[in-house]
């Protein structure tokens, strides 16, 4: 098997689940865990740098995880966050071992489904760029996201809340509630968890639609990559 690469710490919870997803399907599948080298980075350092929009230094930082797993002997890596990805461009482009991309990753699981509508929930920065609509915006597939007021209110969620590991009830409802108008006013099909703490507390399909849990796709991907010949 092929050694995995993850950068992770962004935040703790989505890299160990990632982590579970990988070793738990390869125990299933295969009796045996793979190698997986683990880059923890500082998420407060990132997420200024993405508050002050200095593109240049958060490729600079982002990749310093990719040298650190190339460097331990990763065969292939992912970043275990959905905001980065925002300049997976440039970091695909520079980097010495090849990249799997959580968007490109969400396509494929999209298109399986045949979903042509989909709702979008993730941090603003996410939400704002064309991170996901860039690629499937080509592939016929419209998305949509909240308006700003709920944009807001889901960054704050998420940021107070979901990467320091505290889910509250009370916030599950917002965000449910969140989806709920998405629905109403664009007739989703299915939803996009664009940020990977949000599967740990949207953890179940109870609006009648799809939610589509990136870092589960994502890491599934890995174990796809990882079994290669």
């Amino acid at each position: 098997m092929k050694k995995i690469g993850i950068i992770g710490g962004l935040g703790p919870e989505p890299t160990i689940e990632y982590y579970k997803i990988i070793t738990g399907h390869c125990r299933r599948e295969r009796k045996r865990c793979p190698r997986i080298v683990i880059y923890s980075m500082d998420v407060d350092e990132l997420r200024d740098l993405f508050d002050a929009d200095r593109r240049k230094d958060i490729v600079e930082t982002l990749f310093e995880g990719i040298r650190a797993i190339n460097g331990a002997g990763a065969d292939f890596g992912l970043i275990a966050a959905n905001t980065p990805h925002i300049v997976f461009g440039e970091l695909a482009e520079i980097s010495p071992i090849p990249l799997l991309s959580i968007v490109e990753e969400t396509l494929r699981a999209i298109e399986e489904k045949g979903l042509r509508r989909v709702g979008l929930l993730g941090t603003s920065f996410t939400m704002r760029s064309d991170l996901f609509q860039r690629e499937l915006q080509p592939a016929g597939i419209e998305v949509f996201v909240p308006n700003e007021g709920e944009q807001e209110y889901i960054q704050r969620k998420i940021y107070q809340e979901l990467t320091a590991g505290d889910f509250r009830g009370e916030t599950r409802e917002g965000l449910l509630d969140i989806v709920g108008n998405l629905i109403e006013r664009h007739s989703i099909e299915g939803l996009i968890l664009g940020c990977t703490e949000l599967p740990l507390i949207l953890d179940r399909d109870e609006l009648g639609i799809p939610f589509l849990d990136t870092a589960r796709i994502h890491a599934e991907a890995a174990i796809a990559r990882c079994m290669e010949e």
